[in-house]
């Protein structure tokens, strides 16, 4: 029977290292941080969740609108507000009415308890703002949603692009 090798500490760090550099393995990480940290906050906000508050704030800014003005502003998946909106509208934070325009459509419109969600939680969350603020300058907030949007462009190439033979000679 062969021995068991030794954990290679050096090779682990090394290891490490290239991966801190690999953006695919960075982004799931970065999100449950993002997410992990905005929860807190909203704990501290009135109790909401990230999707609620999400969605009183679009509102609050907007006004009505449907679930895929919602999806799009969110960049959310519409089935993900589909599923959160019955339960926001049962805790009496949002409306619900058919458009008159399209009644395939839903439009979702605040009410006065999501109103008072909001206004709750929004100086907690304008004090998460300020302190990303504090730590990115305009600038490079601007550069770093740049860097998104090429990131997401890339990420939405169908994969046929990167896979087809190179047939120039």
């Amino acid at each position: 029977m062969s021995k068991p090798t030794e954990r290679d500490i050096a090779r682990i760090r090394a290891r490490q290292a290239r991966e801190d550099f690999n953006i695919f393995s960075r982004l799931p990480a970065v999100y449950a941080a993002s997410r992990s940290q905005g929860q807190k906050f909203l704990q501290h906000g009135g109790g909401l969740s990230i999707v609620e508050w999400r969605t009183l704030w679009d509102l609050c800014e907007v006004g009505p609108m449907t679930i895929r003005d919602l999806a799009a502003i969110q960049r959310a998946d519409h089935s993900l507000l589909s599923r959160a909106l019955p339960e926001m509208r049962r805790k009496g934070f949002v409306t619900m009415r058919r458009d008159a325009e399209d009644g395939r459509q839903m439009i979702v419109e605040i009410a006065e308890a999501g109103r008072a969600a909001y206004e709750t939680a929004a100086p907690v969350m304008a004090r998460r703002r300020a302190a990303l603020r504090a730590v990115f300058s305009e600038e490079e907030v601007n550069q770093f949603v740049g860097y998104l949007d090429r990131l997401e462009d890339f990420l939405r190439t169908p994969i046929d692009e990167f896979l087809k033979e190179d047939t120039a000679e």
